[in-house]
Order: structure tokens, then C-alpha cells, then sequence
């Protein structure tokens, strides 16, 4: 069975702190995040609940090797890579695909 992935980028409301993940299931995950469910988590605790950037891939595997270069640059990279898609920072969540 061929399984998708995700990876993605949370903020907070002032977009000063970035959090880089990966999942199969981006819906749910996002949700996870903006609902608080791990409440001494690293999303939780810096009130991360904002969807800035997301990037599916046919593989989980190509998820997580992005996740992982992603993670490997600079700040300034991340940021130019949420202005690319979503210069006004807007939050994605309504935007994810139905089912994923």
C-alpha cells in the first residue's frame, strides 16, 4: 500500500515562531495542533495554531525528507518558502483538501 504524507508549518498569531511537521493525515494533525490535545507540547506551549504552509507528496517518505531539509535551513529560507505560497500569512486550515 502506497501511503502520502504531508509536511507543514505552524505559527503563531504574531508568526514569530515556526514549527516544521510531517504527517499522513494533515486534517487531522492541524486539527490536533489547534485543539490543544498535548497540552506540554512544543505547538501548544508557544500557542502555535496557525497553518502557514503545507506540501503533499505521494510518499511519506518524500514527506519526511523534505520536513527534513526544510528543518535543515536557515529561518530566512523558511520564511521566504511560507512568503512563496502564502505571502499574507494567512491560515491554510480551511484550505486543506477534503479527506486528507
Amino acid at each position: 500500500m502506497i501511503r502520502g504524507g504531508y509536511v507543514y508549518i505552524m505559527t503563531n498569531r504574531k508568526n514569530t515562531v515556526l514549527y516544521t511537521g510531517v504527517t499522513s493525515s494533515l486534517y487531522d494533525r492541524v486539527t490536533q495542533h489547534k485543539e490543544a490535545v498535548d497540552p506540554k507540547s512544543f505547538t501548544c506551549r508557544y500557542k502555535l495554531f496557525k497553518l502557514v504552509f503545507y506540501e503533499g507528496f505521494q510518499l511519506i517518505e518524500e514527506a519526511i525528507d523534505r520536513e527534513k531539509a526544510i528543518k535543515g535551513g536557515s529561518r530566512i529560507k523558511k520564511l521566504n518558502l511560507i512568503n512563496s505560497i502564502n505571502p499574507e500569512w494567512k491560515d491554510l486550515y480551511e484550505t486543506i483538501p477534503d479527506g486528507e
